[in-house]
């Protein structure tokens, strides 16, 4: 991505963001965060309403974004101080350019866990599209092109050893815009994280037919980063917020992985339903299908993120070379090594 996109990119999102600032305590360090109201991203408002970041001295106001690309951008150019948010190609672009760093991981899509799904318009449904090996030939709807979404959509198109180009990517921009093509029949399918569509498949007004980690087996998801300015300059902040944030994720290992890393409610899934419910705008009963795995640790896997680098430079929205460990604040981040240990 080009930096007059990219310029272009945070002139045109940063408009149309929402902050909903919280009130801060006397002395507390306010943080920007920008995010999207995804189960993805749970970590966040987890430490939030868990009391963990006050202890830590922090108040968190949330910048809102409706899809993941400008997040990096807004990270970048400083207008918040951390993002959550899948990895996009334009993501990666800054990063290598030294802008931005991981420091965790935020969720990842495993079988029995998931946090993205792929559906169908009616229209296209009756017309024959009822599972992912039937996608080529039509129109996939992401928000952005080079985002996490448009990258799941080629692992799809791997699976089912169909080539990406037999697809019609059309980037609309924001997940609410995805949604509205979809209830209108102008798109046949799209990728979409599971927020936003599961009311349409229970209202019987999109269909599902797949979620991306029981189709491909799963792969790391999005991540916690930060600008290279604010892991520099404020160290300490970078360390209190991420203990604050790991606490969270434990929380949400322990309430939703089994002992045998399962899908499974533990005693503490009860309290964090009305949390995630509060954060997403959904009920919990529609939100017990899409918990997506959270490391305890929230770990980063650099494994996935190089698979990630290598096809977006396959699809030329990444140049030059780009190696994996130079993105990661080794500093903060933990490693997820190749046992899972």
């Amino acid at each position: 991505m080009s930096i007059r996109a990219i310029s272009l990119l945070k002139a045109t999102t940063l408009a149309v963001a929402a902050t909903l600032a919280l009130a801060a305590p006397a002395g507390a360090e306010t943080v920007k965060i920008g995010i999207t109201r995804l189960m993805g991203y749970a970590g966040v408002p987890v430490a939030d309403a868990m009391g963990y970041f006050k202890q830590q001295g922090i108040t968190i106001e949330l910048v809102e974004f409706h899809s993941a690309a400008p997040i990096g951008v807004a990270v970048a150019s400083g207008d918040v101080d951390f993002g959550v948010s899948g990895m996009s190609a334009s993501f990666y672009t800054l990063a290598s350019h030294g802008q931005l760093r991981i420091i965790a991981s935020a969720s990842g899509d495993h079988p029995g866990f998931h946090t993205l799904l792929l559906v169908g318009s009616n229209k296209a449904w009756d017309a024959g599209l009822k599972s992912p090996k039937d996608l080529p030939g039509h129109s996939v709807g992401v928000t952005q092109v080079g985002t996490s979404l448009e990258y799941s959509v080629g692992l799809i198109a791997k699976r089912w050893k169909f080539p990406f180009d037999k697809l019609e990517i059309k980037p609309l921009q924001s997940n609410p815009n995805v949604v509205s093509a979809l209830k209108g029949g102008t798109l046949d399918a799209a990728l979409m994280p599971a927020s936003p569509v599961l009311p349409l498949i229970a209202q019987h007004q999109i269909h599902m037919l797949g979620y991306v980690g029981e189709i491909c087996d799963g792969f790391g998801g999005s991540m916690l980063f930060t600008s290279t300015a604010v892991a520099n300059g404020k160290p300490d902040l970078v360390k209190r917020f991420l203990t604050a944030y790991r606490h969270a994720m434990r929380d949400l290992h322990t309430a939703f992985v089994g002992p045998k890393g399962e899908r499974r409610d533990g005693p503490m899934a009860a309290k964090m339903w009305p949390i995630l419910s509060d954060f997403t705008h959904l009920p919990a009963k529609q939100l017990a299908d899409v918990v997506p795995y959270f490391d305890p640790k929230g770990r980063v896997d650099l494994a996935d993120v190089g698979r990630q680098i290598a096809w977006y430079k396959s699809q030329q929205l990444l140049k030059g070379d780009i190696d994996p460990q130079d993105l990661v604040d080794k500093r903060f981040a933990e490693m997820l090594h190749a046992t899972g240990s």
